[in-house]
């Protein structure tokens, strides 16, 4: 049967197709040289061996915290059932703030802070900066292969023991990613150095293997960038002319903490190498007034919500649905079935000291709570 031949408007569809996928590639090609170019050969982060440890890996609990750590009790309860050579702790506090006899009830976090850390403002670049610091501070010993990110108002859900085999049984990292197609995140002016098919989106709250902390902390390229672009877009101001606030909405309203990593591993093409979604479950509320445009934000878990049963019923969770990507994450560690979440936030001291009474992260105690009350 003889070859039937393109129409002109066919031949022209086709070589368009093909132009617009050898430009997507040359794009993709264009940006990684360019990362690469721009990650110095002499970085003192080099030295630092993504290769696993053959003694005793240790996973690094990394705390991002505004000054104190609140549920220190809980979490001193929890390092107890560790053995003492298979974690480090890391916290990142404003500039100056002591781990002391003073400002906590944990040995386990005495001077554990940074030596250098910078003021922390939410929805703006230091947060991530932070977050670096953290990773670079915990990359220092090479017994660290897995890297936890927390805030100050996380909680286990598991015992020391549950949490360490399930982290270290998985060759892959735990990054919530997912494509953002819905909030405008994305500025133009990114492109081509970060494509639009690259940018990512997810909870700041990671789980790294040690090869991923060590391309985060190395990375200068793709923060550059974010600090240029990526920002938080002002509120309505009404001490300002109409005009002026108009303007100001139109700004892309990008919050860098919840897009950084996500994208800077998706542009370095690891995405296979990860578990896309995070370990630390997190209820969200929107709310709004008839000014300010609706925000979602956590939900705190007060006493009444530390209940067993609702604690199981967190447990229970094995997937997560992703609408944008129309993707339905089954929760696996190393292949296996598992439950989603080991960690949880935000919790309030008194439903803390609910999860620490009924046993679930180490034995009861109740000295620990007779020495809250004093």
């Amino acid at each position: 049967m003889p070859k039937r031949k393109l129409s002109s408007a066919q031949h022209r569809m086709w070589w368009g197709v093909k132009l617009v996928v050898s430009l997507s590639i040359i794009i993709s090609i264009f940006s990684i040289i360019w990362i690469q170019s721009q990650t110095s050969s002499t970085s003192p982060l080099q030295k630092y061996s993504p290769t696993p440890f053959s003694s005793n890996p240790k996973i690094a609990f990394l705390f991002l915290t505004k000054s104190n750590l609140p549920l220190d009790f809980l979490w001193d309860t929890f390092f107890q059932n560790g053995d003492g050579c298979n974690f480090s702790i890391h916290i990142h506090s404003r500039p100056g703030f002591v781990f002391d006899e003073s400002t906590t009830r944990s040995a386990f976090f005495y001077g554990r802070q940074l030596r250098k850390s910078v003021q922390v403002v939410w929805g703006e670049s230091s947060m991530i900066q932070a977050e670096r610091l953290l990773l670079e501070a915990a990359l220092e010993d090479p017994a660290n292969q897995r890297f936890i990110l927390l805030s100050e108002s996380c909680v286990p859900l598991y015992n020391f023991s549950y949490v360490y085999n399930y982290v270290m049984s998985s060759p892959k990292s735990f990054v919530d990613s997912f494509l953002d197609t819905k909030e405008g995140r994305y500025n133009p002016k990114m492109s081509p150095k970060i494509p639009k098919d690259r940018w990512r989106k997810g909870s700041q709250w990671i789980t790294l293997v040690r090869k991923h902390a060590v391309v985060v902390a190395n990375d200068d390229a793709i923060l550059s960038i974010f600090k240029r672009y990526c920002k938080l877009r002002p509120d309505v101001d009404l001490k300002v002319k109409r005009k002026q606030n108009m303007l100001r909405q139109k700004q892309h309203n990008c919050i860098p903490d919840e897009h950084y990593l996500q994208t800077l591993l998706a542009m370095w093409e690891l995405e296979h190498e990860l578990e896309r979604r995070t370990l630390t479950f997190t209820s969200w509320n929107q709310t709004a007034n008839n000014i300010v445009k609706q925000r979602w934000h956590p939900v705190t878990f007060e006493y009444s919500d530390a209940s067993l049963q609702h604690i199981k019923e967190l447990k229970g969770i094995d997937h997560v649905y992703y609408e944008t990507e129309y993707r339905t994450e089954w929760c696996h560690t190393n292949g296996t079935l598992a439950p989603c979440f080991l960690f949880a936030r935000k919790f309030s001291r008194g439903a803390a000291m609910r999860l620490l009474s009924e046993g679930l992260v180490g034995p009861f105690d109740a000295s620990v709570l007779l020495s809250m009350a004093s």
